[in-house]
């Protein structure tokens, strides 16, 4: 920025306003003074009347001092407005000057996480078993399948049992038309026989299908007991990092709060001197240069006049 003659003492801005309004006035009129020089004067004589046609104004004796005059209201007048300039600038600056916080905001908390475990599926839970309980298995469903694929109605064994019934010991079968031969039916089973048969199997088929059961319910167990201790786990791990990460947002909370009271004092301090400045700059007054004090002094007097 370039340099001023502000102060507390001197001329006021509207004092420096009118006396720079004065100095154009006063430059205007030399200007006017010196702008109708000529070298002639021309007359014209026209019978017993002269006529001037054109105004004789010489260089007048005091040429150098209008234009040493002139040039000293121009500097004067210039040296006003620069200083007029300089002080509303000042003013603008300090009007316009925002709030710039010299602290940090706290960093932004970088949380703990935790990657739970997965729950197990019941492919783990048949992976426990043994080597001889797995077969046992295999062997106790392929027995129950087998059976029940005998036995269960609809069945062969059911549809014995129901043809049985309905067995005739002769037969008769059509060797050609309108001429037919016995057919001697020779039944294996009784109904009590086919029904030991069944009750037999079907007792071999609980006992195959309560060892399936067992085995199933043995690998459900697993799985459920290993889920919920996996899932116990996972609560604790999860708790444990909740707790950290509580401790971190209150610690990183209580750096925000202290930051944003320390910038608030800094603000109503930055805004307190601010104001000041605003009211001290607008008080300044302009320390009039020697060389200009005279055109000062001139025009002073007739403002007060």
């Amino acid at each position: 920025m370039r340099k001023n003659s502000l102060s507390d003492k001197g001329l006021s801005l509207s004092q420096a306003q009118s006396i720079s309004n004065l100095c154009f006035q006063r430059t205007q009129d030399i200007a006017n003074q010196l702008g109708v020089i000529n070298n002639s004067e021309k007359t014209l004589k026209i019978g017993q009347e002269t006529y001037i046609e054109t105004q004789g104004n010489p260089i007048p004796k005091n040429v150098v001092d209008l234009i040493l005059e002139k040039g000293l209201l121009h500097a004067a007048q210039a040296f006003l407005m620069e200083n007029i300039k300089a002080k509303d600038l000042l003013l603008k600056e300090l009007k316009s000057k925002g709030f710039v916080s010299p602290l940090i905001y706290p960093d932004y908390v970088k949380y703990h996480s935790f990657e739970a475990k997965e729950l197990v599926e019941e492919k783990w839970g048949w992976e426990q078993l043994s080597v001889a309980e797995y077969n046992e298995y295999l062997e106790a469903e392929s027995f129950a399948a087998h059976i029940g694929q005998f036995i269960h109605k609809g069945e062969k064994l059911d549809m014995l049992r129901k043809e049985l019934s309905t067995l005739k010991t002769l037969e008769w079968m059509t060797i050609k038309d309108g001429e037919k031969t016995p057919l001697k039916v020779v039944i294996h089973h009784t109904p009590e026989q086919l029904l030991g048969v069944h009750n037999n199997l079907a007792a071999m088929h609980r006992k195959y299908e309560q060892k399936v059961n067992y085995f199933k319910a043995m690998v459900k167990n697993l799985v459920t007991e290993r889920n919920s201790r996996i899932s116990q786990e996972n609560s604790v791990a999860q708790a444990e990092v909740n707790s950290r990460n509580e401790v971190l947002r209150n610690q990183y909370n209580s750096q925000v709060a202290d930051y944003e009271a320390k910038n608030l004092e800094l603000r109503q301090v930055f805004e307190k001197n601010r104001q000041e400045d605003i009211q001290k700059t607008s008080q300044l007054r302009i320390v009039v240069d020697q060389r200009f004090q005279s055109v000062v002094d001139t025009f002073l007097r007739q403002l007060e006049n």
